[in-house]
């Protein structure tokens, strides 16, 4: 019925001949060899058609080929990506042959860019290949002017092990194998009908990215998904559009790489293309902003929307500013267009300088900091074709130095980029940047669910270890009151203020070597074992030092450093003054996986710009607020793939010292549908079967069950138009799947045998896929799914306080103030919670002038809770409770003691044993060490308690008592 060849590789030809037109002949047909990567005659005639001085001497093409054979043959030696960075500059007219007049070199041209009606696009499937003993055969190929751009793998949408990641595989199996085919390659694609993911040569499967439309706010899947990306990357201005704008080389510190945009890339920097040229046919200066969240390759958008603002031809050879927001430009911005080497990229440090190249009317893209403009009290450059990309712009842009710029620049156009979504109450970065007709404010939106969903970056867990401290309120008065007698109130005040600064608890000793104890034994838990790297987020400079002091401690000296800036006559952190270049050499060590540097202490150094995908932990013990804070967790959401001795990081992970999340601390309950018993009669069960059947059929009505390929793939899944139809179809076909699975092999199924095929074949298909064909429905049943999809949950943890999942509703929560009851929710949980653990270090009040302090410690950090409201708020009211408090737990608990003891008694046989004290006393042991507060709202609380009470049952042999067991269960979940 369905397999790859008739529905997904028949459906994407279909897509590319009929929809965009694309030529399709069969391979046979093609006119080549078995060894050839190119089809010699289309080349030959594009070579012809596209270059006069080849036209005029045909016998240039002879020398034009042999050029481009020779790099085929270079990939042996080279590697693949350099051989094909060579050949990409081929296709870009980036070469000259001199075929000019006087033997003058004139480019040559293989594709033309210009008119796209001048090219040949052909498609082709199952193309073999065997340049030497290997043979190869490639489902689909895309030649333009007889050059191979696209190889595409096809699998099966049916079979619930294969995914499109097999596809992949295999592609990369044929790069290895046979690369000469893979030189002139722009991407490759695999798709198996439910996902479709492309990427370039040598590029980790992780990475792989998919192609959707950015404006498509349309919820897609299965073969309609692919057919929107087939439909969206395949166009032929866009294919050709990637190829000479949108890929890059970029040289790390061992290898070269070759990078293509993502769909958020092309897209953002064509809009930031078409503004500009709607600008100029206008003649005024438009603007714009762009949210693109942190991770998600803003570097590389301005990269790709630079370097086509330079070479596109309308904007009249272009200034390009791109403008950082550090004091010097050794930024991650900077450091990507270095590595990338995009020509004409240059970069200054100097205001004078800077100054002198804009009004020397410098035509190249210059990199630069918002500090240069300074004191720039005159219009340096009134030119139109002036574009500024704004790196961060919520930062710097809305004071003087913003407005210096654009008096410096009165007719550039400006757009802003930022990785942290803007409130609206930002007024001025709207104004600055925001177009009135861009919806939202934004001309492209990239938000923190869409980076998640795409696998752009990594989902952000957040782990709450808050310190407890024991303050003695009565203790400090006296102290207080001895000390100050002689004072007068001011002075008491003054001095009250000093001492109650938040840097004196933090900074406290023992709460330093406690806080370092556990980081270093979650450390080597939880993140160590897995190959990744953390950091250490500190109060301040002395306390990175006092950090790395207890470091040491318990770890090797080499296995931590401090990265912080030191100013001249400061001898206390004269250790740790490094040049640029020892600096950064220290943050390669720390990239390296097989280098022994595991954590780097800092205060606010690298919180923003630091890309180190091999960080996945974050030890925050600094309180910081708002962009800051959002930046700084983000730089663990890297994605870094996995290798041969390390498995893919799967997410980043903040473990918080103080509190700083607690605003927006919330429950998920996660409600797990029941599961429905499949009745163990078999006679029942056989009745059920036909009915079973019909249910799942009458999903689609007036569907011919007898056409096969992607047209009867498609029509079933057009009756699943959305997720809860889909989720009704999955409940139900999975209640005839466990009929079949028990009824199987009894006669009663034979009728039914070709329905049930073709249900299963379409539930498999819409299945949601997972990257190694390890698929999650039946793992995680339809209701966590679609929590999943929101990437919001929560687990429990040991401590009892909570593992969040940050997705992008929880951060713009965060930062648009909503949801401010849950400040009281969390000082109710706090305080049941020490109720009911009575012998835990307690919160006591603070003294009464540091309470006094409270509000001034407030001010300043995120949101409206943080670490000393935690303290000063929760422990007077702790204290006020003790008292009452441990006389009605006593009570309440000795009526669930007598409670159980009366079931007990109630329902003693002459089998039972009677010692029903001894019972009751060891299920009250039992139940008091497991139970924690909240038990009874969360699965595992509830799991673990039962999972005790039968243990306890069974030692008396009465744990088959399901009646004794239920009732006793909900003595326990009243009173304990």
């Amino acid at each position: 019925m369905f397999n790859e060849a008739n529905s997904v590789e028949a459906f994407v030809l279909d897509i590319l001949v009929h929809q965009l037109g694309w030529e399709f002949i069969p391979a046979k047909e093609l006119g080549r060899k078995i060894d050839d990567v190119f089809l010699m005659g289309e080349l030959i005639d594009a070579l012809t058609r596209l270059n006069p001085e080849i036209a005029a001497h045909p016998e240039y093409a002879d020398d034009v080929i042999h050029h481009l054979n020779a790099i085929l043959l270079s990939v042996q030696s080279d590697g693949l990506v350099r051989a094909n960075e060579h050949f990409t500059e081929w296709l870009r007219d980036d070469l000259t042959m001199p075929f000019g007049e006087n033997n003058d070199h004139v480019p040559v041209r293989l594709i033309d860019f210009k008119d796209l009606t001048n090219n040949r696009y052909i498609v082709t499937q199952q193309v073999t290949f065997k340049p030497a003993k290997v043979e190869k055969r490639f489902d689909i190929v895309l030649y333009v002017n007889g050059i191979p751009l696209v190889v595409g793998e096809a699998k099966t949408p049916t079979r619930e092990a294969i995914s499109w990641f097999d596809g992949a595989e295999q592609i990369q199996k044929y790069e290895e194998t046979v690369p000469s085919f893979f030189v002139p390659n722009l991407f490759s694609f695999a798709t198996e009908g439910k996902t479709y993911r492309y990427g370039s040569v040598r590029m980790p499967l992780d990475l792989w990215g998919p192609w959707r439309d950015e404006d498509d706010d349309r919820y897609l899947d299965g073969l309609e998904a692919v057919q929107a990306s087939v439909e969206g990357m395949f166009r032929k201005e866009v294919l050709l559009d990637i190829q000479r704008y949108f890929t890059v080389f970029s040289a790390s510190k061992h290898r070269k790489v070759k990078i293509i945009c993502r769909y958020q890339q092309y897209q953002g920097a064509n809009k930031i293309v078409e503004r500009v040229r709607l600008g100029l046919k206008l003649n005024q200066a438009l603007r714009g902003l762009i949210w693109h969240f942190q991770g998600s390759g803003k570097s590389l958008l301005m990269v790709f929307a630079a370097q086509k603002l330079r070479l596109d031809p309308e904007l009249k050879n272009p200034t390009v500013l791109v403008v950082v927001d550090r004091i010097d430009l050794d930024t991650q911005i900077s450091n990507t267009f270095n590595a990338a080497d995009i020509p004409n990229t240059v970069s200054t440090d100097s205001r004078d300088e800077l100054q002198r190249w804009l009004a020397q009317d410098m035509r190249k893209i210059i990199i630069t900091t918002i500090y240069k403009f300074r004191e720039s009290n005159s219009i340096l450059n009134d030119r139109s074709n002036i574009i500024v990309l704004v790196d961060e712009a919520h930062r710097t842009q809305e004071g003087d130095l913003g407005n210096q710029m654009r008096d410096a620049l009165p007719n550039a156009f400006l757009f802003g980029l930022t990785g942290t979504p803007i409130n609206k109450r930002d007024r001025n970065t709207f104004w600055a940047f925001g177009a009135e007709h861009d919806e939202g404010g934004y001309l492209s939106r990239y938000s923190f669910e869409d980076s998640i969903r795409d696998e752009a970056t990594l989902p952000l867990h957040f782990e709450a270890r808050l310190i407890e401290l024991r303050i003695d309120r009565e203790a400090i008065d006296e102290a207080y009151a001895n000390i100050t007698g002689h004072l007068t109130e001011e002075d008491q005040a003054n001095l009250a203020k000093m001492a109650g600064k938040m840097s004196v608890l933090i900074k406290t000793k023992e709460r330093v070597q406690r806080i370092v104890a556990d980081i270093v034994q979650h450390f080597r838990r939880q993140i160590e074992p897995n190959g990744f790297k953390a950091m250490i987020v500190a109060f301040d400079r002395e306390a990175c030092v006092m950090y790395k002091s207890e470091l040491d401690k318990h770890l090797s000296p080499e296995a931590s450093e401090i990265i912080m800036t030191v100013n001249s006559g400061e001898d206390e952190y004269k250790p740790y003054d490094r040049s640029k270049t020892d600096e950064e050499d220290m943050l390669d060590n720390f990239r390296d996986p097989a280098h022994p540097l595991k954590v780097i202490v800092v205060t606010s150094k690298l919180l923003t710009g630091f890309d180190a995908p091999i960080l996945q932990a974050m030890y925050l013990d600094k309180p910081i607020k708002e962009h800051n804070l959002l930046q700084a967790i983000c730089r663990t959401n890297r994605v870094y793939p996995r290798s041969d001795d390390r498995p893919a990081k799967t997410h980043g992970l903040i473990v918080d010292y103080i509190g700083v999340f607690d605003e927006v601390a919330r429950s998920l309950t996660i409600v797990d549908e029941e599961i429905r018993r499949v009745v163990e009669n078999i006679d029942k069960l056989r009745d059920q079967l036909s009915p079973a059947v019909e249910k799942c059929l009458q999903f689609f009505p007036d569907v011919d069950r007898t056409i096969g390929g992607y047209e009867g793939l498609m029509a079933a899944q057009q009756c699943l138009p959305n997720n809860d139809i889909r989720d009704q179809f999955a409940a139900d076909f999975s209640v005839l799947a466990r009929l079949w699975e028990a009824l199987s092999p009894d006669p009663v199924i034979v009728p039914h045998r070709e329905d049930y095929r073709w249900l299963s074949q379409v539930y498999q298909s819409v299945k949601p896929p997972s990257g190694q064909g390890k698929l999650l429905w039946h793992a995680l049943g339809t209701k966590t799914l679609e929590l999943i999809h929101e990437n919001v949950h929560v687990e429990t943890v040991r401590d009892d306080l909570d593992t969040l999942v940050m997705d992008a509703q929880f951060l713009e929560d965060l930062l648009s103030g909503k949801n401010p009851e849950q400040a009281k929710i969390l000082e109710f949980k706090i305080i049941a919670r020490l109720q009911k653990h009575k012998n835990d270090p307690q919160f006591i009040a603070l003294g009464y002038r540091l309470e006094k302090l409270r509000e001034k410690h407030e001010r300043g950090l995120v949101a409206s809770i943080e670490f000393l409201k935690t303290l000063l708020d929760i422990a007077k009211d702790v204290v006020r409770a003790e008292k009452s408090v441990e006389t009605v737990i006593a009570a309440r608990e000795e009526e669930g003691i007598a409670a159980l003891t009366e079931l007990l008694n109630a329902i003693k046989g002459d089998e039972t044993p009677v010692m029903v004290e001894r019972i009751v006393q060891d299920i009250d042991e039992i139940v008091r060490v497991v139970r924690f507060p909240g038990w009874q709202q969360t699965n595992a609380g509830k799991r673990e308690v039962k999972r005790s009470l039968r243990g306890a049952l069974q030692k008396y042999q009465l744990h088959k008592d399901q009646d004794l067991f239920d009732k006793a269960y909900e003595y326990i979940e009243e009173y304990y």
